[in-house]
């Protein structure tokens, strides 16, 4: 701490993570060790096979190894340092800490959100418009999809880290949550609150509705295009190249509209705590399952790879 006339001005907080289950400490340990490690084990693998193998080099799983890149990242940004606090009697992190973590992390849920919606527009334009898609989803326009969500989300993590370093605090530490929540850290600021507050509603309603509003008017098209299709095979195949994709979506926008509406109050318990781990943790670990599980060409992949390689 910094003192500064009557002002003790906090420069680290304490993270509460899961310490008031002190019988479970373990348990919880273990869990989160094994869902990380198979969370990195599978998305790598996915992003291995999917450069590896020709037959997969299509717009589709272009859009579907930088997901798991992403989700690589992500779930890097807030486990490593939750596993460590474990071992730590006082779990602490500095204020840059802090705001570096949740500059990454928010960077990484926009991009998310905005890949997704850039593999929406993918299924719209492979289902509604087949004869043109190779034309459309040209190499180049992928590439721009695929950055502009990256940029999609450095923009919308700039400002509200600008606001955040802004804030001071002269009051509680203690974070309570496992990583660095901006609402909370809103809540224990002893300045003037409401800009940086006004800000994350701001960019997080805006791209959140954008995003969503982009995927269902995409899905509105394919449902529309499906239904012209006359033979019921022809409408399942259609179905089906789409139904990974939109299980992944409901997925990550219920549980984050779930998250983001408990999280505005600036309190956390630990029903909220356990709701965001499967949000930031058990949802990229589930990404690359949805997408294969059903996925013939993935299969067929891995068999390839077997062959060429002798690991599956």
């Amino acid at each position: 701490m910094k003192g500064g006339g009557n002002i003790t001005e906090i420069t680290e907080f304490i993270l509460l993570g899961f310490s008031d289950f002190p019988r479970i400490t373990a348990l919880l340990f273990i869990v989160f060790l094994l869902i990380y490690i198979t969370t990195l084990t599978w998305n790598l693998c996915l992003i291995v096979l999917i450069r590896m193998d020709s037959h997969l080099h299509t717009p589709m799983y272009f859009f579907l190894s930088n997901l798991s890149f992403i989700d690589l990242c992500y779930v890097t940004s807030t486990v490593p340092k939750l596993l460590f606090s474990f071992f730590q009697e006082k779990k602490t992190i500095s204020f840059v800490g802090c705001a570096v973590q949740y500059f990454f992390f928010s960077m990484l849920v926009t991009s998310e959100s905005c890949l997704m919606t850039a593999m929406a527009y993918d299924r719209y334009a492979a289902i509604c418009n087949p004869l043109l898609y190779s034309s459309i989803m040209s190499s180049t326009l992928c590439v721009w999809m695929v950055m502009g969500s990256y940029m999609g989300g450095l923009t919308s993590s700039l400002p509200q880290i600008c606001a955040l370093l802004q804030l001071q605090f002269c009051g509680p530490n203690v974070i309570r949550h496992f990583f660095c929540d901006i609402t909370q850290l809103i809540h224990l600021s002893c300045t003037d609150s409401f800009f940086a507050e006004v800000l994350f509603v701001m960019i997080a309603t805006v791209f959140g509705i954008m995003n969503a509003l982009i995927i269902v008017i995409s899905y509105v098209c394919i449902i529309l295009s499906i239904m012209k299709i006359t033979a019921t095979k022809g409408r399942f195949k259609a179905f089906n190249t789409c139904a990974s994709h939109l299980t992944a979506v409901s997925l990550f926008y219920t549980s984050g509209v779930f998250v983001f509406l408990r999280s505005s109050s600036g309190v956390s318990s630990s029903f909220d705590r356990f709701t965001s781990m499967f949000y930031i943790v058990v949802i990229p670990m589930l990404n690359p399952l949805i997408y294969s599980l059903r996925n013939n060409e993935i299969k067929d992949g891995m068999k390839r790879l077997r062959k060429k390689t002798g690991i599956c």
